[in-house]
């Protein structure tokens, strides 16, 4: 190919990863933005909850009839790359922001990340199809998609651009992704914040010197967030055959794991691990008192609800897991509480999506980049102790040998669908 093919080349796939950009910034900005209703709606009326087994048996009966591929959720974007069969539903992107916020609005426990992954990733293949774009072009979009849908629902480009590169688990067949995966990210993520909306508010955590005795501290603290990473992974795979067995008829599942839900609500005496649970977040980012076993209650709320079938991402539960693990930890190892939920947030998604590079540039985006060192440390520590049951299972075989975490090489590989029925 010639230079001035070349050059035509990549102007084609930089102006198709503006287009990207575009689809994810305004789907995920309509998606907050519904969400933010959701969430006051619910809390505005408590009583919400007790219709989450009708929620549950209606996004039951939708995905059940007519979701079809678009029920493989993230792994399907991800196996389109990896070994391209058809293209990605075109209802999976309102079949997925509708299910989330209704799983949301009645007081399930789920994330956003799901659902930005999925629209971007359905529109922009929607996009492909409809421009007529060659193979090797549409996988290279649905790499950008997945960062442009990451990077805009959590405010964070960077990350977001190695995310969708990092997560697809063959970054290294997809170098010609990564301006593509940056200019989707950063735009995406540039247009939901022109349109005013804003983010789970983080602390910077200034310059924090290195020690020795810190370091030692960190990493205790990291093969913590990676087992529970683990954990939650494995949760929800076994509530899924759990619920499987006992259930054949699939939308009866949501629907008994809406009662599990209500149950737990009322058995606890709060609410505070319903929803997004921000304010956990919050509360332990900024040195706030939070429950001592939090992290415990929310990961059980989160399987229970994504292993019964409710629609949802995991990655929102999962900062909440590693923030209120951070705080609590913090008074065991004489840490500062906003510190180590920082490093918290990011190391268990870290540990239980395979994605290090990722996460360490997401602290450092959200945290500022006086405590690069410590985010680093945790987030490898932590993936080095997480198991293979990852999130985005999807290739996952080719993963792990990027970074040779020598506690889990002996592992063989196994495909889990943790956040679609």
């Amino acid at each position: 190919m010639s230079w001035p093919q070349r050059l035509s080349e990549q102007v084609v796939l930089l102006a198709l990863s503006l287009l990207v950009g575009l689809l994810a910034g305004l789907s995920s900005a309509a998606f907050l933005l519904t969400l933010e209703w959701a969430t006051a709606t619910r809390l505005s009326h408590p009583a919400l909850l007790f219709g989450l087994p009708v929620a549950g048996l209606a996004i039951g009966l939708v995905y059940h009839y007519g979701g079809g591929r678009a029920a493989e959720g993230n792994n399907l974007i991800i196996d389109e790359i990896h070994d391209p069969q058809a293209w990605v539903p075109r209802r999976m992107a309102p079949m997925i922001f509708v299910g989330t916020v209704m799983t949301q609005l009645f007081g399930g426990s789920a994330g956003r990340e799901g659902a930005a992954i999925q629209m971007s990733g359905s529109l922009t293949d929607w996009a492909s199809r409809t421009l007529r774009i060659s193979p090797a072009h549409r996988r290279i979009l649905l790499v950008a998609a997945i960062s442009a849908g990451f990077g805009a629902v959590f405010g964070v480009p960077l990350a977001g651009a190695v995310f969708g590169l990092e997560v697809q688990r063959k970054t290294g067949k997809h170098l010609k992704a990564v301006v593509p995966c940056l200019v989707a990210s950063v735009t995406g993520s540039a247009i939901v914040t022109w349109l005013g909306i804003s983010h789970t508010l983080t602390p910077d955590l200034g310059h924090i010197e290195l020690s020795f005795i810190v370091l030692l501290k960190v990493t205790i603290a990291a093969v913590a967030f990676g087992l529970i990473g683990t954990v939650f992974s494995v949760t929800v795979h076994l509530i899924k055959l759990i619920f499987a067995r006992l259930l054949s008829w699939f939308p009866a599942r949501p629907f008994f794991g809406g009662l599990v839900v209500i149950a737990l609500s009322l058995l606890w005496h709060t609410r505070i691990y319903n929803g997004l649970s921000i304010g956990l977040i919050e509360q332990s980012l900024f040195g706030g008192p939070v429950p001592t076993w939090a992290f415990a209650a929310k990961l059980l709320l989160t399987a229970v609800t994504l292993g019964s079938g409710f629609v949802g991402g995991e990655v929102t539960p999962l900062f909440v897991m590693g923030a209120t693990l951070g705080a609590s930890l913090a008074l065991l190892l004489d840490l500062p509480v906003p510190f180590l939920a920082a490093l918290g947030f990011v190391a268990v998604f870290a540990g239980a999506a395979n994605a290090p590079i990722a996460c360490t540039i997401m602290g450092l985006e959200l945290f500022g980049v006086g405590a690069a060192p410590y985010f680093l440390l945790a987030c490898f520590v932590s993936f080095a102790w997480s198991s293979h049951r990852g999130l985005y299972s999807a290739g996952e075989s080719s993963s792990r040998s990027l970074y040779l975490p020598w506690c889990v090489q002996a592992f063989r590989p196994q495909r889990v669908v943790a956040n679609i029925p």
